[in-house]
């Protein structure tokens, strides 16, 4: 009787921790998709930044030309410091990952 009861118990066990093996492989598999669409989120913080940088470099050649050159290197350091504010919230997080 103490076999079957041995072996009742690692039926049991074993079902156990084949439960426990399979929703740790979903939570593994849960834990990349959320990597990866912490990533892709990042990717496109990045494309943005990187347009704003486009901004700028426009501002910049027009800067030289602008007739009212005050207002204009306002606004382009304006630029300038949105663009540095981006890139460091851009570090930032991806230090903290």
């Amino acid at each position: 009787m103490t076999t079957d009861l041995d072996v009742a118990k690692q039926a049991a066990y074993d079902k156990l921790a084949a439960q426990l093996k399979t929703a740790e492989a979903t939570l593994d598999i849960l834990r990349a998709r959320a990597e990866t669409a912490k990533a892709n989120a990042e990717l496109k913080v990045i494309a943005e930044v990187v347009a704003k940088k486009l901004v700028i470099e426009k501002k910049l050649l027009e800067l030289k030309h602008a007739g009212e050159w005050e207002r204009a290197k306002k606004e382009v350091e304006a630029h300038i410091a949105d663009f540095e504010k981006a890139v460091k919230n851009i570090e930032s997080k991806v230090k903290r990952s």
